[in-house]
């Protein structure tokens, strides 16, 4: 499979670039935001959703998300001091500001789990940075009884 790259500059393709990270995995320590650039960026390890059921073998890959023109970030139910604690993201999305095309984007994590950017507008960045490799766990979302 080709790697993949994606650019996001509208909710509709945010939600694309959210499919393709549902269930990735990664360290608190592997966020990093540079304000003086204005970019919020996350490296993890994407769950290969994308081949479906074609694909035989279960993958993830390495994979980078940048988000730029963020004023400011913010965080709900993380220890940020614990930078090797493992995170699984769940979704990204978008609330609107009072003044668009500003607003936030949320990044929703596992545990009721989240980080949110305060953005003048969408513009995503994300991009395979390796090549795949085998995993035996597919992740799994029980419904709630």
């Amino acid at each position: 499979m080709d790697s993949l790259k994606l650019i996001a500059l509208d909710e509709t393709d945010l939600a694309v670039i959210s499919a393709c990270l549902q269930d990735a995995v990664f360290k608190t320590g592997d966020t990093a935001f540079a304000g003086k650039d204005r970019t919020f960026t996350l490296e993890g390890n994407r769950f290969v959703w994308e081949e479906g059921k074609n694909k035989k073998a279960l993958e993830r890959r390495r994979a980078v998300l940048a988000v730029k023109q963020v004023l400011a970030v913010k965080s709900r139910g993380i220890n940020l001091k614990d930078t090797d604690a493992v995170q699984s993201l769940l979704a990204l999305t978008f609330v609107a500001g009072a003044e668009a095309p500003a607003g936030a984007i949320e990044l929703v994590l596992s545990g009721g789990a989240v980080i949110r950017l305060e953005v003048d507008c969408i513009e995503v960045q994300f991009a395979d940075i390796g090549g795949g490799w085998e995993t035996k766990f597919k992740p799994r979302h029980p419904v709630a009884g």
